[in-house]
């Protein structure tokens, strides 16, 4: 589970590459280098750019609402010199170095030996909704014959993109909503497609964004599947690159402007780069990179308050690898980026967070299979846990199947990259089980294909908490449309949710039927949710 603004809310701002290399020679650099600067608590803008410009650079860009500012500098020691400033945290390097990742981030569709073809009968609205075992099982066929969504609930996709040419997501995809806040970065994108950088609205060349939006809000109309609340408004909010980082700039820009342009539901499946853990003051870092995670903590603390506080119900997944959140074990993978600088850190709980689903406001999903059990991969820990939803295992119990993970809507240029489907359009024979191709009767197609993780729960949760605030939210006189608070949401979610207790003899999973790690409040329910 891993891995863009033009808005007048907040400032134009590009995509953050975080390289934690110590560069603190005093000489003044070749060519002007960007930053990330994150000010300290309580420092007036003003003061904060008379710090920056004091250390050698200059604001390109700032987004006051969470005291962060880009920041292009000519000097070698920059950086060491704002991060010794008691006005400013930490520094973040934008710069690209020509590194690239050797294995992809994101969830992928599984490579392994393809399964029995499994149906469900109860889903029927869309000719492939009987393979959605995960919307079965949160009864959202039954919730649809109360509410299936209002167009005036949007649903902020902040991943990778979205692919809106597939027919399942055009008919309530908002194009005016809609804000790319990453540009690519050609040393782990790939060139750029367009000039600038900066990929049209209603695209994505990761997938990983097209798939979580199918799962939120697929359209019931006749074609492909059907998503968990199949009438909302689905907004794309671009803050992860293409090969599935996310980077801190590009989250906080999307979380900022979420708040401001009144979206109502966030989906985070992901988390932010280039640090598995962010900690105060790890002894293994180096003052440098102490600072910048401090930095990023306070970053993304400021911009998930800023959008709770403006009304975005937020959600982001536990993470894939089977650890209890609240007794990590050494993080070995970090920094994640420029690849091959990572190190052992042994992590202190109390110092030290997963971001954002360890931030504040923010409803943490784990996974499970079509049994009900948690996946194999999924993340617990009564800490942060909140609830649990459908993420697919592709191993569950005795069964092993492509189908125990979950189907969802796929951008046909990425299977093409992989050959999964041909020049013409055409699935391949040998993907014959795993990728779908559906097309409305004007022949416009869409394709489809299974992913498992965290990542696949908790848009699940998200749909759901989509449908409440349709059914229960009132009209919004400064956006238009319908409005629900956060805290009345998850109320809600958590209360109307399936209890679950541990399987037995599991000392991992601590707490009990009502709330434990594996499965926090239940299991996500849409039907008793809305009605």
């Amino acid at each position: 589970m891993r891995r863009q603004l033009t808005a007048a809310a907040v400032a134009t701002a590009t995509g953050l590459a975080s390289f934690l290399a110590a560069s603190t020679s005093p000489a003044t650099a070749a060519t002007p280098i960007e930053y990330v600067v994150v000010a300290e608590d309580g420092v007036a803008p003003a003061a904060a750019i008379a710090a920056i410009q004091g250390a050698g650079g200059s604001v390109v860009a700032r987004n006051d609402a969470a005291g962060m500012y880009t920041v292009k500098s000519g000097r070698g020691d920059f950086r060491s010199k704002a991060t010794a400033d008691a006005q400013l945290i930490g520094v973040t390097q934008k710069k690209a170095m020509g590194y690239a990742p050797s294995t992809p981030k994101l969830e992928q569709p599984h490579q392994g030996p393809i399964g029995s073809n499994k149906q469900n009968a109860g889903l029927k609205a869309d000719p492939l909704d009987d393979k959605l075992w995960g919307l079965e099982m949160i009864h959202a066929d039954q919730a649809h014959a109360i509410e299936s969504g209002d167009r005036g609930v949007t649903v902020g996709v902040l991943d990778t993109g979205l692919d809106a040419s597939n027919p399942d997501l055009a008919p309530h995809f908002s194009q005016r909503l809609s804000r790319n806040f990453a540009p690519d970065m050609t040393d782990i994108d790939g060139p750029c497609e367009v000039a600038g950088c900066l990929d049209p609205v209603g695209t994505d060349d990761g997938g990983h964004g097209t798939h979580v939006a199918g799962t939120i809000g697929a359209a019931a109309n006749g074609v492909g599947v059907s998503g968990v609340a199949p009438n909302v408004t689905l907004v794309e909010l671009k803050g992860g690159q293409d090969s599935g980082y996310f980077f801190l700039e590009p989250v906080v820009n999307a979380l900022v402007y979420a708040g401001d342009a009144g979206i109502d539901v966030v989906n985070m499946s992901f988390y932010v780069d280039p640090w598995l853990y962010d900690c105060r003051a790890n002894p293994a870092d180096s003052p440098e990179q102490q600072a910048e995670q401090r930095a990023i903590i306070a970053g993304m603390r400021r911009a998930l308050n800023y959008a709770h506080n403006n009304g975005v119900t937020l959600f982001a997944a536990l993470g894939n690898a089977n650890q209890d959140l609240g007794k990590p074990p050494v993080d070995r993978s970090s920094p994640d980026y420029p690849e091959g600088v990572s190190y052992p850190r042994t992590i202190d709980n109390d110092t030290c967070w997963d971001l954002p689903v360890e931030g504040p406001h923010v409803i943490g999903v784990s996974a499970v299979g079509p049994s009900g059990n948690r996946s194999y991969f999924s993340n617990y820990g009564v800490e942060q846990i909140s609830v649990a939803a459908p993420g697919g295992a592709f191993t569950d119990g005795s069964s092993a199947s492509i189908t125990n993970e979950i189907l969802s809507t796929f951008p046909k240029n990425v299977l093409q990259s992989r050959g999964w489907v041909d020049a013409d359009g055409n699935v391949v024979p040998a993907r014959a089980d795993s990728v779908f191709k559906s097309c409305t009767k004007a022949g416009v197609c869409g394709y489809y294909t299974y992913l498992q993780g965290t990542s696949m729960a908790s848009p699940h949760a998200a749909g759901v908490a989509a449908l409440i605030a349709s059914r229960f939210g009132e009209f919004d006189g400064e956006h238009g449309g319908k409005t629900m608070k956060p805290n009345a949401v998850e109320r809600k979610l958590i209360t109307s949710a399936a209890e679950r207790p541990c399987p037995a003899a599991t000392p991992a999973c601590e707490g009990t039927t009502e709330f434990n790690g594996f499965y926090g409040n239940g299991i996500v329910d849409a039907y008793r949710a809305v009605r």
